[in-house]
Parts: structure tokens; C-alpha cells; sequence
């Protein structure tokens, strides 16, 4: 199931830098269907009685990210996994981006 999540009454902070996302079995890079890499980007988000740290991935580095520098996330979704009795709750965005006036 994928779920997209309203970011309006949210705000995000990057709990630490981006970081590749690698292919299990061969530890290579992985990108997306236009060939441009998947990284991994750590947020802290809190709003609306929300605190958590979540995992979000998205294609294309993202300059500028430090702990706790505030970011922008366009169309974020949530989609359940489950692999073998293993399941959970992934994040996927189109972009991640550090606003203008802190960059």
C-alpha cells in the first residue's frame, strides 16, 4: 500500500548526512528507473503532537545537509513491505531540499 503524507503541519530536520542507498547482495549503488542514485536521508519530524526520526529515500544527492538542518521534503509516501514474517513502513520523496534561506 502506498500513502502519500500531507508535510504542511510538519516540519523536518536532517538527523545526519545522506548516505547511498546499496543493492544487498552486490553492496553497488542503487538509482532509480533513470539511472540517477538513491540515497538515504535521516529526518527528525515533529508537528501536529508528531515527534519521530524517519528514514527517507530519494533520488539525487542532497547538498548541504547537516544535523539538524531544516528541510523541505516534496511528495512524501509511505508504503508497507513485507518479506517473509519481516514487514514495515518505508518513506519515499521526490525531493529533498535544504530552503534557499539556509543554504
Amino acid at each position: 500500500m502506498r500513502l502519500p503524507i500531507d508535510t504542511s503541519t510538519v516540519k523536518f530536520a536532517a538527523a545526519g548526512p545522506a548516505e547511498p542507498v546499496l543493492d544487498f547482495e552486490t553492496r553497488q549503488p542503487k538509482t532509480d528507473e533513470h539511472g540517477v542514485p538513491l540515497f538515504n536521508i535521516p529526518v527528525f519530524a515533529a508537528g501536529s503532537g508528531v515527534k519521530d526520526s524517519i528514514t527517507i529515500k530519494v533520488a539525487g544527492e542532497v547538498k548541504g545537509l547537516s544535523e539538524f538542518t531544516i528541510v523541505k521534503i516534496t511528495n512524501l509516501i509511505a508504503s508497507t513491505w513485507e518479506v517473509g514474517s519481516n514487514h514495515g513502513v518505508s518513506f519515499r520523496a521526490d525531493r529533498i531540499e535544504v530552503p534557499k534561506a539556509q543554504a
